[in-house]
Formats: C-alpha cells, sequence, structure tokens
C-alpha cells in the first residue's frame, strides 16, 4: 500500500506563564487553597509506580525542590469504555529545575507509533501500537497503565521520567463546570462532535467564546478539521489551559475550593506526595521562564492500514538534548545510522501487529474510525 505522507510543522515557542507549574499540572485550581486542600487532594489521589523511589534511568533518586525533575501529564480518555482501559490521548513532558526557576513543556504527538515487548505486556498485546494506547495496553495486561505509560515514554524521550500526573478527562468537563465555565479566544473557527452525543455538532467560531465542560474538551480534542492545519490542537490544549489558569485565580474562585478539590480527588492520579507537591509550589510561585518543544514529524498511512505518526530523527535528537540539559543530564549519543534511539520505525519482515486490538481498523480504541466524519 502507497503511503500518505502529510507533512506536519511544529514551531517552538518561549512564553512567559505566571504561578506556573502546578497552576499549569492542576489549571490552577489549587493556587491559594493552601497545603490543607493540596493534602486532601493527594490523599484520595496518591498512585505510586511499582519501580521504587526512582526512575531506571536515574543513578539516585531526585531531591523535589532542589534538584531538576521531570512530570509526565496524562490526560485520560475513558468515557467510551465505561472507566476502563481508557487512552492517554495527550502527553506533556514538563521539565522544572527550581534553581533557574525554567520549566520546559513538549507535547508528545498520540499517534506516534511504538513497540511494546512482550516481556512486559505478554505475547497478547506485544507488536506496535499508538502511543496512547500504551495506557490502556498496561492496565490490560496487568503491568500498569501509568507504569508502562511512563517507561514508553522514557524510551521514546530518552530522559527519566520523575513523577507523573494523570487527569481523567471526566475530570476535565466537571471542572471547566465547576469553574463556570472557561473563556477562550478562538483563533479561527470549526466544529467538533460531542463526546456525549456523537450527532450532536458543537460550533466555534473566532473570537472569544465562553465554554461549558462538554464544549471545553470539543475545542481542545479537535484534531479531523481542515482547521486543525492551522490551529493544531497541541495550540488550542495550550491556549485552553491559559485561560483556565486565569479563570482559576480569579477572585470568585476561592469560594468553589472545596467543589473543586473533591473533584480533583476523584479525577487525579499520581505518584507526587503531598509534601513535594508543597516544595514545588512553593520553588515556582513566582514567574517562571516557561519554553515549549516540539517534535516535527510525519503522519503517515502504513502497512496496516492506520496512520501513525513518525518523528524526525533530526527534530527528535534535537529535543532529546534540550530535554537532557533541562535535567542537567549528559547529551544523547550521536545518532548511529540515521536512528537517535533503539527505536526504529522501519517495517519488519514480519510486518506490522495486525491483529491487535488497538490497531485494527474495527476497535473501539480507533478514533478515526470513533469521530469518522
Amino acid at each position: 500500500m502507497a503511503k500518505r505522507i502529510v507533512r506536519v510543522r511544529r514551531r517552538s515557542r518561549k512564553k512567559k506563564i505566571r504561578r506556573l507549574v502546578f497552576v499549569l499540572l492542576l489549571l490552577g485550581l489549587l493556587v491559594g487553597s493552601g497545603f490543607y486542600y493540596v493534602s486532601q487532594v493527594y490523599t484520595a489521589s496518591f498512585e505510586g509506580l511499582d519501580r521504587g523511589e526512582k526512575s531506571d534511568l536515574r543513578e539516585e533518586a531526585v531531591d523535589i525542590g532542589d534538584d531538576p525533575i521531570s512530570i509526565l501529564l496524562l490526560g485520560v480518555e475513558d468515557y467510551s469504555t465505561n472507566g476502563q482501559a481508557g487512552r492517554a490521548d495527550t502527553q506533556i513532558v514538563m521539565t522544572l529545575d527550581p534553581k533557574t526557576n525554567e520549566v520546559t513543556m513538549t507535547s508528545v504527538p498520540r499517534d506516534t507509533q511504538i513497540e511494546l515487548p512482550a516481556s512486559k505486556v505478554g505475547e497478547e498485546y506485544a507488536g506496535y501500537h499508538k502511543l496512547n494506547a500504551s495506557y490502556s495496553i498496561g492496565e490490560l495486561s496487568g503491568y500498569g497503565a501509568e507504569r508502562l505509560a511512563v517507561e514508553t515514554i522514557e524510551d521514546e524521550l530518552g530522559i527519566p521520567i520523575d513523577k507523573y500526573v494523570t487527569v481523567n478527562f471526566q475530570g476535565f468537563t466537571e471542572i471547566v463546570d465547576a469553574l463556570g465555565g472557561v473563556t477562550v479566544d478562538v483563533k479561527e473557527g470549526f466544529w467538533e462532535r460531542s463526546h456525549l452525543d456523537h450527532d450532536k455538532r458543537i460550533e466555534f467560531e473566532a473570537g472569544p467564546q465562553k465554554m461549558d465542560g462538554e464544549e471545553a474538551l470539543a475545542f481542545v480534542r479537535m484534531r479531523k478539521q481542515a482547521a486543525a492545519v492551522n490551529y493544531p490542537r497541541d495550540e488550542r490544549q495550550r491556549q485552553f489551559i491559559k485561560a483556565a489558569m486565569d479563570e482559576a485565580i480569579s477572585a470568585g474562585t476561592i469560594f468553589k475550593v472545596g467543589e473543586i478539590t473533591d473533584i480533583l480527588g476523584k479525577n487525579i492520579q499520581t505518584n507526587l506526595s503531598p509534601r513535594e507537591i508543597y516544595a514545588i509550589q512553593k520553588a515556582f510561585s513566582s514567574e517562571s521562564n516557561a519554553k515549549t518543544f516540539e517534535i516535527e514529524g510525519v503522519n503517515e498511512r502504513l502497512q496496516d492500514g492506520l496512520y501513525y505518526f513518525t518523528p524526525d530523527e533530526e527534530s527528535l535528537f534535537d529535543v532529546q538534548t534540550k530535554l537532557r540539559d533541562a535535567l542537567n543530564l549528559d547529551p544523547p549519543a550521536e545518532q548511529e545510522n540515521g536512528q537517535t534511539n533503539e527505536s526504529s520505525y522501519e517495517e519488519t519482515d514480519s510486518g506490522y501487529n495486525q491483529s491487535n486490538e488497538y490497531n485494527s481498523s474495527d476497535s473501539q480504541y480507533e478514533e478515526d474510525n470513533y469521530y469518522s466524519q
């Protein structure tokens, strides 16, 4: 089958974001709420990784609040699977350096092709998949959803992931509604189907628009309309986060802390302890420099008939280098034979895993079918 290649243009941008890190991670909802509320949320939300205190890529554990760290932010969709084995449709890697007060954000494309080994997920789930399936496969295989998602990103970017935060999309919509909606200056008009009713079209017009939870989720998830070329999903997600931050730190939010805390407690999982959260919040309470790194590459239809995102090797190597520098780690090994890491995106003699339910064209996990226009 001939490959159809769509060039993806991405730009790195540097911008200032006030009261950054935990405002960004939790949409600013705990700013001003104090250590007590943070403790309440994370008493119910703490979920460790089955790997000890540190990443296998670290020689020793990091001292949060003193050392540069990395956090994987996962946005999980499980409303189409009755709360089970959802996909991590948003994966953003953040690095935080408390000494320089610098933060980086890297969005890893959800359709990136990955290979999961049988040693981790068993023969049933081993093979080629899209990146967003690693979370669900980790749960179904018994390896651990967060653990497999974290280790897959570590393999892809060549950096240790110290901590993670998982936010359920259902919690996302509830939080937006609890805030009374979020106003976003829409750059370009488009429409998207509602996640609650596939026959319902949600229209977005250019200009300021106040969105409720249902509308906000459609806004940040759209990727199939023509507007996605000039108004890509990653840009809309970052734009919405900034708008939600502004709404969250408004004067009226302090009176909604109890309701918001309850929502967060039910819809967030993390291996950050309350005291680690407090240390980060304290270290980054002032303005921070935020740099956004993005991975260039191509979307192409491969042998199994599905579209995958294949990173450009030089772009991936450049991002790996910048991330390791942000974490005060040695540069990655030089590219060998055109590869920046051990993962290969070339077809093998056996071809791609066409029988796996996560990559099959009729899978409930394949959004290309679920959102067919």
